[in-house]
């Protein structure tokens, strides 16, 4: 059985790769080795809450995320608002023919990216098959070998650029993602924040991109 994931066995790399994302969506920035003292989760999320210097407004920022989206969609689709409630299938709204066209109107009109579509699972393992093969037969043909890994990397980029599947399921799951990923840009208000809301969203956000389990992320779970 396989152990279950805690916060202090999460990967480095996967941590650090998580706390940019976070300096984006705060509008933060880390500096130097100043996160070195911080051992615990919740230590983390003061210091991020303390580092936010905007004005406080007690207000939901889902909700607002919710309304820009909306809004968003409607312009893009030319839908009416009653089409677009928090249990909308994405998949109903955006149809695989028109899927990256309305996508890329569709962040226009928020400002942002969504980074909603992936490639297909399938397509992306094979291509990690041949640049893992083709390294291997570096050591007995590095002509066909570098044959491979130029194909393999020009169809990683070609996979990505096109790639038309999608992760989320419902308009609420694109607003969750919105509200982590883009806290500031997604509240009516940019310059301002809801203190109240940060610890919660970094729960959410933690939990969704190392799959640590949400009762997991106690304010005294160790990072280290």
């Amino acid at each position: 059985m396989m152990k279950e994931l805690e916060l202090n066995n999460s990967d480095p790399e996967d941590i650090e790769f998580l706390l940019a994302k976070v300096e984006g969506s705060f509008g933060i920035r880390f500096h130097g080795k100043e996160l070195v003292h911080v051992n615990t989760f919740g230590e983390m999320c003061d210091h991020i809450k303390n580092k936010i210097v905007l004005d406080h407004e007690d207000n939901c920022t889902s909700q607002q995320a919710f309304y820009k989206l909306r809004g968003a969609l409607m312009t893009a689709l030319q839908i009416d608002k009653e089409t677009v409630t928090p249990d909308t299938l994405l998949k109903d709204l955006l149809p695989k023919p028109i899927r990256r066209s309305k996508t890329k109107q569709i962040e226009k009109n928020l400002g942002f990216k969504l980074s909603l579509l992936r490639p297909p699972h399938f397509i992306m393992q094979y291509l990690g098959l041949l640049f893992i093969g083709s390294l291997i037969g570096l050591g007995f043909s590095w002509q066909y070998a570098l044959v491979g890994l130029g194909l393999s990397i020009a169809g990683f980029w070609l996979a990505v650029k096109m790639g038309n599947e999608l992760d989320l399921r419902t308009v609420r799951e694109l607003v969750e993602k919105m509200s982590r990923e883009h806290y500031l840009k997604s509240r009516r208000n940019p310059k301002t924040y809801n203190k109240n809301e940060i610890e919660k969203v970094l729960i959410e956000w933690f939990s969704y991109d190392l799959v640590i389990d949400k009762s997991k992320l106690t304010r005294d779970a160790s990072l280290t």
